[in-house]
C-alpha cells in the first residue's frame, strides 16, 4: 500500500449503563480524555478506546478487547485490591499461561464486555 499510513485504531465499547461504565473505567485505571454525545473517549498510556452509550445484550456479550500490558499479574492484583467484581458485580478469572505464549486474565465490564489483559510469556 502506497502511501498510505496509519495513525491510529480505536473501538467503540458499548455500555448498558454509560455513568456506571465510565466509574468502572476510571476506578480501572483509564483517563476519561472527553465526552461528547454519548461518546466517552478513554486513554491508559498508548492505548485508547472510545466508550459508546448503546447497548444490545448479543452485542454486549460477545465484544472482546484485548490489552497487552507487561505485567499482567499487577495489573489482576491491583484490580484484586481496588474490589472492582464487587463494587461492579463483574468477574475476574485466575491468571493463566496460554498454550501460545501469553500469560493472561479475563474480566468483564459492567455490559458483559469481556476484556483479556495479557503479557508475553517468557519461554
Amino acid at each position: 500500500m502506497k502511501n498510505l499510513n496509519t495513525v491510529e485504531i480505536k473501538s467503540f465499547v458499548p455500555a448498558k449503563d454509560f455513568e456506571l461504565s465510565k466509574h468502572f473505567y476510571q476506578s480501572l485505571g483509564f483517563e476519561m480524555v472527553s465526552e461528547f454525545a454519548g461518546i466517552a473517549y478513554f486513554k491508559a498510556g498508548a492505548c485508547t478506546f472510545l466508550l459508546q452509550d448503546f447497548y444490545q445484550p448479543q452485542h454486549c456479550n460477545n465484544f472482546m478487547m484485548h490489552l497487552l500490558v507487561e505485567n499482567a499479574q499487577s495489573w489482576r492484583q491491583h484490580i484484586l485490591d481496588l474490589q472492582l467484581a464487587e463494587e461492579f458485580s463483574v468477574s475476574v478469572t485466575e491468571l493463566v499461561k496460554q498454550a501460545w505464549g501469553m500469560s493472561e486474565f479475563c474480566i468483564t465490564d459492567p455490559s458483559g464486555v469481556l476484556w483479556r489483559i495479557a503479557e508475553k510469556s517468557s519461554p
